[in-house]
C-alpha cells in the first residue's frame, strides 16, 4: 500500500505555506487545506499519492537530528526537474545539486536537490 501522509513541523508556518504555495505546482502538487495551526498539500488532479501536511514546530530543525532526511517527489519529464530547481532557486533556496544524472543511482535517474526555509532538503526526480 502506499504511504498516505506525513507530517512536517516547521518553525514559521506562514513562510512554509507561501513557500510551498509557489513551488509545489513545478512538483505536482497543490494545497489541500489551510488553516491557522497547520496546512496541506496533496499529488494533483487526482493522482493517488502521499499527502503532507504541516504543522507549527515547538523547535528549529536541523538536516542531522534524527528524523527526516529529505522529500523526493517524482516528475515526469526531466525538463521539469530543471523547471523545479529554478522556481526552488527563484524563491531563494540553496540549490545542493543542480539538476544532473545521478549514476550511482538505479538508472536512469535524473535529480535536483535544494533545502527548503526550515533547510529541509527537497528533490525532484525524474526515472527517463
Amino acid at each position: 500500500m502506499p504511504l498516505g501522509h506525513i507530517g512536517i513541523n516547521v518553525s514559521d508556518l506562514e513562510v512554509s505555506y507561501s513557500y510551498y504555495e509557489a513551488l509545489m505546482p513545478y512538483l505536482r502538487y497543490e494545497q489541500f487545506l489551510a488553516h491557522d495551526d497547520q496546512f496541506a498539500i496533496r499529488p494533483s488532479d487526482n493522482k493517488v499519492g502521499t499527502y503532507i501536511f504541516f504543522y507549527p514546530a515547538e523547535d528549529i530543525y536541523h538536516p542531522t537530528f534524527a528524523g527526516l532526511q529529505h522529500l523526493a517527489f517524482i516528475v515526469p519529464t526531466r525538463a521539469e526537474v530543471e523547471q523545479a530547481s529554478l522556481a526552488a532557486h527563484q524563491l531563494g533556496s540553496e540549490i545542493v545539486h543542480a539538476p544532473q544524472e545521478w549514476p550511482d543511482y538505479p538508472p536512469p535517474y535524473y535529480a535536483s536537490f535544494w533545502r527548503d526555509p526550515d533547510g529541509i532538503m527537497l528533490e525532484a526526480v525524474c526515472h527517463k
